[in-house]
């Protein structure tokens, strides 16, 4: 008698499995039953109605069963390699009923040998005109699935007479093995899947069990509506949806309500904190500086630790706000550690930090690898004593031997580009310390809810007063030299200018202009009249802080930089950015870049030029650009071309890994299914009702959603 399955049988176990495939799994996190039974179609094929090739008409997407009649790679004058494959279905009369599948450059499927003549296949594809041939039409690189001649004519079939699942391949596991093991996993464990929704909640939303709601997400119901399923608002696929984002709604309310029950430093606003403040302001703060930094002292004044986001858009003046809670905290004795992901972000913060610490009694310093080893202990050792009041750094601040006296405030710049265990590291050098979190990427509304839902926001939706605007054009490699006149022509009358490119060196792979190499070039061929200078990742700490401080003064006119300046370069006289090669960078990149201009009183240029064809992504990108300067705009867009799990390009982002929940199409979802968790958590049913939920959540919530912590 084999051993009975459960949700936590490993999938090894599993028949039809074994240890090969059990490994495949593996790398899409596929390790027990559960997670199989979570791993959910992306899309869904009406078979009840498949389209006879006769009635197939060119623009339309379609679903059909053909059997193959020939099938081999071609190659063409051009020397392009092309699967062609002939087949034809029941619907043929005198020569109609044939169609043509098209693949380019898949030798693999010749190398494979996937099709035979004879075989029944599916194939789901966009139909058009074959032009080479007579009148035929033809799908260009459909999906396809083959159905085992044993089950063609079965009226239990999985494959036929019904909306068919389909999954996304893993590795060499198609789409027939995963629904055939997702239909018998389905079959031995439906009615004992334990529902972790708490009954007050399904009843309230009229919400079907999780049972239910799993078998008709796999295998829906005949009379479901197939657009329901499409969109995924079928009730099935909702139920499934509003719990995992009412786990994570429930996780980030109890990780908020942890963090307030700590200890914390309470702070003390004082006649000599006001004073110290006032002397540092270098312009007078906007109305949104003004309703921030209220929000952040008085988190800081109160008994709990501060867990705060402080979110604004490039320029909008977030780093003096962080300044002034860290004069708060100094002047009551307490010690600061601001972070930072680059060293040249690092010490652009130090640069500033120092020029307006200057008439106030209090010591800064700069920690980063590039400094010597003799500067670097000695700083270390003012820190550990008290000595010294602020402390500027990279990832060198999380070093081991790097200790405080009294760490009151921690301020993480950029904060997506950390991972947590870098952030919890410096965090852990104070007891419980106030903690403001920076970052100038705009975080979309449905992102920030999961991202960040366990840290107070603070946003400052407000510039400075004087800045000018920026114009964005959007230019060819046609302009060229059009584009290098109107940086002339800002260039002579006393203005300065970036120039930036992707890459800083040649290479083979690429058809990238270098930034080393076109710096050679334009100061002696292009710009021979005016001072050009050189700035990238590569260069020694010592010389990019030498080459900033030139272009700073105005020493340097012409700045060719890689994207090293994307964050903190602050010239208010640099009006001018020149983008080389601008369809290759992200939209949030290029909106990053765009905010090193535009600091001063003066109109600013950004110039976009870019390859005349890039693809139909890059181009929404640049027109984008030129349309607004709107970050929260700009990255409402960027998380729809690029999706969640790029949005930040980092592996700790802490975006949580829903397996059907999707942060895009799901945003009403989200917001209902994360004010129904705080309302249970903050108001349940009843004791036990909650006590059951926690203990569940306990347990699954971390493994499932891990989520990026503050603390």
């Amino acid at each position: 008698m084999g051993v009975k399955l459960t949700l936590a049988s490993e999938l090894k176990y599993l028949k039809g499995v074994g240890p090969k495939r059990a490994e495949l799994l593996a790398t899409r996190g596929l390790l027990t039953v559960e997670d199989l039974l979570y791993y959910t179609p992306f899309r869904y094929e009406d078979r009840t109605r498949l389209t006879a090739v006769r009635d197939l008409l060119p623009g339309q997407t379609a679903t059909i069963l053909v059997r193959v009649l020939t099938a081999g790679l071609t190659r063409t004058r051009k020397g392009l390699y092309i699967y062609d494959l002939a087949a034809v279905d029941a619907s043929r009369v005198g020569g109609q009923g044939m169609i043509r599948c098209k693949w380019f450059n898949a030798a693999y499927l010749e190398r494979s040998k996937i099709f035979r003549p004879g075989q029944r296949v599916f194939f789901y594809g966009k139909v058009e005109r074959d032009p080479f041939g007579t009148g035929n039409l033809q799908m260009i690189q459909p999906q396809f699935e083959i159905l085992p001649e044993s089950e063609a004519g079965q009226a239990n079939s999985l494959e036929v007479g019904r909306v068919v699942p389909i999954y996304e391949a893993i590795g060499k596991i198609g789409t027939r093995v995963l629904r055939r093991l997702i239909w018998t996993v389905l079959e031995q464990v439906n009615g004992e899947i334990p529902d972790h929704l708490p009954g007050s909640v399904r009843v309230k939303n009229r919400l079907m069990d999780s049972s239910k709601a799993l078998r008709l997400t796999h295998f829906p119901d005949p009379q479901q509506p197939l657009d329901e399923m499409v969109r995924f608002r079928a009730p099935a696929q909702v139920r499934l949806i509003f719990e995992e984002f009412f786990h994570v709604g429930a996780g980030l309310v109890l990780k908020r309500r942890q963090a307030k029950a700590q200890p914390g430093i309470e702070f003390a606003v004082t006649p000599d904190a006001r004073e110290a403040i006032k002397k540092i302001l270098p312009f007078h703060p906007t109305a949104a500086q003004k309703r921030v930094l209220k929000e952040i002292v008085d988190d800081m004044c109160s008994p709990r630790p501060m867990n705060r986001l402080l979110q604004g858009d490039v320029g909008s003046g977030k780093t003096i706000v962080a300044l002034q809670a860290a004069i708060l905290a100094m002047v009551n004795r307490a010690q600061v550690a601001l972070m930072a992901p680059t060293e040249i972000l690092a010490t652009q913060h130090y640069l500033y930090i120092k020029q307006l610490l200057a008439p106030l009694p209090f010591t800064a310093d700069l920690l980063i690898s590039g400094r010597k080893a003799s500067e670097k202990s000695e700083l270390k050792q003012r820190l550990a004593s008290g000595e010294l009041n602020l402390v500027v750094g990279t990832h060198a601040l999380i070093e081991s031997d790097v200790q405080f006296s009294k760490l009151g405030l921690v301020i993480v710049d950029e904060q997506h580009r950390f991972g947590v265990i870098e952030r919890f590291r410096l965090i852990s050098k104070g007891a419980s310390p106030d903690v403001l979190v920076m970052t100038a990427t705009p975080i979309p509304r449905t992102l920030a809810l999961t991202l960040y839902g366990d840290l107070d926001f603070s946003v400052i939706d407000q510039l400075p007063p004087n800045r000018s605007p920026i114009e964005t054009l959007r230019l060819g490699e046609a302009e060229r030299e059009t584009v290098f006149e109107m940086v002339r022509s800002r260039i002579r009358q006393g203005d300065q200018a970036y120039v930036v490119y992707p890459v800083i060196e040649e290479s083979e792979k690429s058809d990238l202009r270098p930034a080393v190499k076109m710096y050679q070039h334009l100061a002696t061929n292009v710009f021979p009249e005016f001072r050009v200078g050189l700035l990238h990742g590569r260069l020694p700490s010592a010389e990019k802080e030498e080459v900033m401080l030139r272009f700073k003064r105005g020493e340097v006119q012409i700045l060719i930089s890689t994207t090293v300046v994307e964050v903190g370069v602050d010239v208010p006289n640099a009006t001018v950015m020149l983008i080389e090669h601008a369809d290759r960078f992200g939209l949030a990149q290029l909106h990053q870049l765009r905010g090193r201009i535009g600091r001063g009183r003066k109109k600013s240029l950004c110039l976009l030029l870019a390859g005349d064809a890039p693809n139909e992504i890059a181009e929404e990108r640049l027109r984008t650009m030129t349309e607004t300067t709107d970050g929260f705009r700009i990255a409402e867009i960027d998380l729809k071309l690029r999706g969640p799990g790029e949005f930040f390009g980092t592996r700790q982002s802490g975006i949580p890994a829903f397996r059907i929940g999707n942060l895009l199409r799901d945003q009403e979802i989200l917001e209902w299914a994360k004010r129904d968790a705080t309302e249970f958590i903050e108001h349940p049913a009843s004791p036990e009702e909650l006590d059951d939920y926690l203990r569940f959540l306990h347990h699954d919530w971390p493994r499932r959603y891990g989520l990026a912590r503050v603390a």
